[in-house]
């Protein structure tokens, strides 16, 4: 890879390797040299932008969680090293809530979570990046309910005026990264269901996903068939049900010993104008950014990954009802 550290094989060596080099190993210091000094860093939760607040974030995570583990199930790319790439990397988690922290008073607990992040690098760097971690898992697992996370973490960030305001067009920040992903069928075929079933066209899913599909959705919550997945999507098209969906960055692959696969990066942004997974409807004005990942067979689509954050748009909504 013309640009990068030789010791590298390929791209998802390069994600993959360090990932577990920055967290695992303690190379922190290491973010000096794989991240740019003006890197914007978007999660649902905020933008951050600059490579000493990527470090500082890391730290307190590592504090609060010192034994966590993020094992690489995937990375999902486009690109070329000459002009720059596109990672979807998706990881599972572990972790021990063993010291106080952004979660409250530690409990001691284990935790299985997944994360996912796109991130773009050119010359051995990453300069841009898209992170979402399964935040309703996490809270859940910890014994709290996502809406009174968000409560509590409005209350303790200063109240409604002073908290840190969640990801939307408004807050977002420009990076170098202006891509699209590629034109591999299998990214357009997995674009083309999600955008028919984000137009109520649910009778998609009989059609394109296996019978026997296992998918794996926000909250932590396993699920298998027609049913799990209508249900899942469903929930939350109901939620905000005039909302724009928007396909921001759309991949497929074909590599050898894989499945054909594909990773999307989509967002609604619209009113809490339904009855769904979020409860009754608030008018609240949300934008929820999401990556889902999908692996086809020869009976349709047969293993989802979704993942959005639960305690941001819980955030979103009570900031706008006052029910703290």
């Amino acid at each position: 890879m013309k640009g990068f550290d030789p010791k590298f094989k390929d791209f998802p060596d390069y994600i993959i390797g360090i990932t577990r080099e920055i967290w695992e190993d303690r190379g922190i210091a290491t973010l000096h040299q794989y991240y740019s000094d003006d890197i914007v860093v978007r999660s649902p939760a905020s933008v951050v932008i600059g490579n000493q607040n990527v470090i500082g974030a890391t730290m307190a995570t590592l504090a609060e969680f010192p034994d966590r583990t993020l094992l690489g199930e995937d990375v999902i790319w486009s690109g070329t090293p000459e002009e720059g790439m596109l990672s979807s990397h998706r990881l599972l988690s572990t972790a021990t809530h063993a010291h106080d922290g952004v979660y409250g008073k530690a409990t001691g607990k284990k935790l299985t979570y997944r994360i996912m992040a796109d991130c773009h690098a050119i010359n051995n760097q990453i300069n841009d990046e898209w992170l979402i971690r399964d935040q309703g898992a996490i809270v859940r697992q910890l014994g709290m309910d996502p809406k009174d996370y968000a409560a509590d973490l409005i209350a303790r960030e200063g109240g409604p005026e002073a908290c840190t305001q969640p990801l939307s067009p408004a807050t977002d920040q420009p990076g170098p990264y202006k891509g699209r992903g590629n034109d591999n069928a299998w990214g357009a075929k997995y674009a083309d269901i999600l955008t028919r079933i984000m137009g109520a066209d649910m009778a998609a899913i009989p059609v394109e996903y296996d019978r026997a599909c296992h998918v794996e959705y926000p909250g932590g919550q396993t699920g298998h068939s027609h049913g799990d997945v209508d249900q899942f999507w469903m929930g939350l098209r109901a939620s905000f049900p005039d909302a724009t969906f928007q396909i921001d960055h759309q991949i497929g692959r074909d590599d050898p010993m894989m499945p054909p696969r594909a990773a999307l990066r989509w967002s609604l942004q619209g009113k809490h104008s339904g009855w769904g997974r979020f409860g009754a409807p608030t008018g609240a004005e949300v934008y929820l950014l999401g990556i889902s990942h999908a692996e086809f067979g020869p009976w349709g689509l047969r293993r989802e990954y979704v993942i959005f954050d639960e305690t941001t748009i819980w955030k979103q909504i009570l900031l706008h009802t006052g029910e703290l």
